[in-house]
């Protein structure tokens, strides 16, 4: 059986063809960073795939490689409108064949609907504007794409019970919200289980969690909090993350218990009983 490696990015392809067009002419990191005016770790992190040049540094890499404005034309379709530590995991998310999804407090981002989305960018940014909303929303739910599909990614999702009774957007918002996971339950297109307080304490109590499975690099795991993200592709880290969440999912009520319990608290939120 062939090694299996992680996937790469677009980002990782751009720094990978970055690092051999200079060893092409003959530069060292440190040479091509004076030549660009940035520093070697800078070139070091390009060509890693963790950063992307600004349009200038690229237009004088381009200058310096004599590669003739490939670069900076490569770089306009790699911008991304997600935050940096965000960036490679939504690339690669469209990748996966199996994604499985662990939420403590919040739906998951590729599960929610506008009026949802909306409301957390309203919770957490004091200062907006509607257009700056708009691009919001439309950046967050644009990841529903991967589900589009008939089969792939597959999709599970284990969801805290704390996640179906906070109030975001208001009791309609919540109901329509649930309704939809539902509905895509129903559908056969997410598999859906639910940890319920009586569960006490569980083995992801302190993290939401996303796991990715690919065809033909190894898996990947993603943990996330305020302003920061870490995409691990360790293998003794992501064996640890995938234990973690299989110890989790023990502890979850069966897929139909599942769905009669995000049913019920749909109807509770739309008839005001929470």
């Amino acid at each position: 059986m062939s090694e299996r490696h992680k996937p790469r990015t677009p980002r990782e392809k751009y720094g990978e063809e970055l690092r051999l067009r200079r060893i092409a002419v003959g530069l060292t990191q440190g040479e091509l960073g004076e030549q660009v005016v940035c520093s070697p770790t800078l070139i070091s992190h390009y060509e890693a795939g963790r950063r992307l040049p600004k349009p200038d540094d690229a237009r004088r890499i381009d200058l310096v490689l004599k590669t003739d404005g490939f670069f900076a034309r490569w770089l306009q379709d790699l911008e991304s409108k997600y935050t940096d530590h965000f960036a490679a995991v939504a690339e690669l998310e469209q990748q996966a064949t199996l994604i499985q999804q662990f939420a403590l407090s919040l739906i998951p981002g590729i599960l929610q609907t506008d009026d949802y989305a909306r409301a957390l960018f309203c919770a957490y940014r004091p200062n907006y504007t509607a257009e700056e909303l708009d691009e919001f929303v439309v950046i967050r739910t644009r990841r529903r794409r991967i589900l589009d599909g008939p089969s792939q990614p597959v999709v599970w999702t284990l969801l805290d019970e704390a996640v179906l009774r906070r109030h975001v957007g208001g009791r309609q918002t919540m109901a329509e919200q649930l309704r939809r996971i539902t509905d895509m339950a129903d559908a056969g297109r997410l598999r859906l289980h639910v940890l319920p307080y009586g569960a006490g304490a569980h083995a992801l109590m302190q993290s939401l969690l996303t796991l990715m499975s690919f065809e033909d690099s190894a898996p990947l795991a993603y943990v996330e909090g305020f302003l920061t993200g870490n995409l691990m592709d360790d293998p003794a880290l992501v064996s640890a993350c995938q234990t973690a969440y299989a110890l989790a999912l023990s502890d979850a009520l069966s897929h139909q218990e599942s769905l009669a319990l995000v049913r019920a608290a749909a109807e509770e939120h739309a008839h005001g009983q929470q």
